[in-house]
């Protein structure tokens, strides 16, 4: 007997994490960290549905923190068998565990400081440095293409999920006692025509789709109209004297930007402002990016051969010292500062946040997904006043959105991607979205003629 169970991005966008059980041999697809309302995700995050011990085997579909980012946890209570993932995926996890372990001591003491002063208990971090090197021994990577056995009758294959530097879309083949089943789960899939990274590869010949739909219900900006409107913004805020803060995921969204304001610089589109790209974490995904050009898409390639660097230009600083992130905060002149995290619950943007969105004249920059509950979130939804690090600050600056630089298939990439296969899969099950995207999806697909699409609930089971 196959079953499946959802413990997370099951009518929500974040907390990736699908257990796939066959006949007794249990694979854990993702363990992501829940990410939002804080009182809440702590408690997720720390505790499992499931026993660690009782796992077989775990697949990584990419290295962002909501695929990834709780394999410290699961380790430290008793698993210990290979986590598997692509190569780039491999090198990426590395620094982007040991940079969430960083980021939550630093942020826990300082959360702790404000704790005193208001006479209240400390509190301790998810996870500590010391969690990150017992999980990092424990993966496994691989490339795309090549097949390979978790045990005699389960094997697996990754393709290219066109999301980030190494996602993977997951392929299980597998013989349950003499019957064939194909179980497919994309992780993030990413869009067409987007910088840097190949598109998505589409899947054809599996009969179980489990699928995200971070963008179920909508459809994004043309990335097309992207530089333009980045410019754009870029020349107002200058005009202003102001600065642009733009909390960025340290890996994909920060290179993306970073390789279109280097097009922009070199057309002499926008004036010769500073950009400081404010941490160490995106200093090392870059340094990765550089040494894996076998996951570029042609025109990224064609970039590297005749400008040697799209990852650099004069007047780009990357700020690796806490020292050198603190003198940003006596800058007076225009600037545009990138620092994570993309949803601004954490690390150095949080600092950047609270001493700029006060001013009128500056601008920031909304460049990624902002999960519910989040700080990203309700600044974007432009709340008069917003809570960091337990204080309350007034939002007086400028907001801008830009969903064009989404690495997320919207609803008609999604659409289009399942419909290639659309007579053979036998159960969809519509995962990682807000549940009216979920909703929303899920009877998109059922008008497609896609047999038994299913909107899973947290803790739900199914047979397959």
């Amino acid at each position: 007997m196959i079953n499946l169970t959802f413990h997370g991005a099951a009518r929500t966008v974040t907390g990736s994490r699908h257990l796939l059980d066959i006949n007794g041999y249990r694979i854990l697809l993702d363990c992501g960290l829940f990410q939002g309302c804080r009182a809440d995700t702590y408690e997720r995050n720390l505790n499992f549905a499931f026993d660690p011990k009782s796992l077989n085997a775990v697949i990584i579909s990419h290295a962002h923190m909501d695929h990834l980012g709780d394999l410290p946890n699961l380790v430290r209570l008793g698993y210990k068998g290979d986590v598997h993932c692509t190569s780039a995926t491999l090198d990426l996890a590395n620094i982007m565990l040991t940079d969430s372990a960083n980021i939550q001591e630093g942020d826990i003491d300082y959360v702790n400081k404000v704790r005193r002063r208001h006479n209240e208990p400390a509190v301790e971090p998810l996870y500590r440095k010391s969690d990150v090197p017992p999980t990092l021994k424990l993966l496994r990577g691989c490339s795309y293409e090549h097949p390979f056995n978790l045990a005699d009758n389960i094997q697996v294959v990754f393709h290219d999920a066109g999301h980030i530097l190494g996602s993977a879309i997951t392929v299980l083949n597998i013989d349950d006692n003499g019957r064939r089943l194909s179980v497919c789960f994309t992780g993030d899939l990413g869009r067409n025509n987007m910088p840097i990274i190949r598109d998505p590869y589409v899947v054809t010949d599996s009969d179980v789709l489990i699928i995200e739909s971070t963008y179920g219900d909508r459809l994004h900006a043309d990335i097309n109209n992207v530089m333009d409107k980045l410019a754009r913004v870029i020349n107002e805020t200058v005009t202003a004297g102001g600065k642009l803060i733009v909390p960025s995921f340290a890996l994909e969204r920060t290179q993306e930007l970073i390789y279109y304001l280097n097009q922009l610089k070199l057309s002499h589109s926008i004036p010769d402002i500073p950009v400081y790209v404010d941490s160490p974490l995106a200093i090392d995904a870059t340094d990765i990016f550089r040494v894996h050009p076998e996951c570029y898409d042609s025109e990224t390639a064609e970039f590297l051969r005749t400008q040697k660097d799209p990852f650099g230009f004069r007047g780009l600083h990357y700020v690796a010292s806490a020292e050198e992130s603190k003198k940003l905060n006596y800058i007076k002149t225009p600037a545009m500062i990138i620092a994570g995290s993309g949803m601004a619950e954490a690390g150095r943007i949080q600092h950047h946040l609270k001493n700029n969105i006060g001013d009128l004249r500056n601008t920031v920059m909304i460049v990624g997904w902002q999960a519910e509950n989040t700080l990203g979130r309700k600044i974007a939804e432009k709340w008069p006043e917003v809570s960091i690090f337990g204080e309350q600050y007034k939002l007086r600056c400028r907001v801008e959105i830009f969903n064009e630089f989404s690495a997320h298939a919207d609803r008609n990439d999604l659409l289009k991607w399942a419909s290639a296969a659309k007579d053979r899969w036998q159960k969809v099950f519509v995962v990682h979205g807000e549940e009216s995207a979920e909703l929303s999806l899920a009877d998109a697909f059922t008008e497609l003629g896609l047999k038994q699409v299913i909107v899973p609930e947290y803790g739900q089971s199914f047979t397959l």
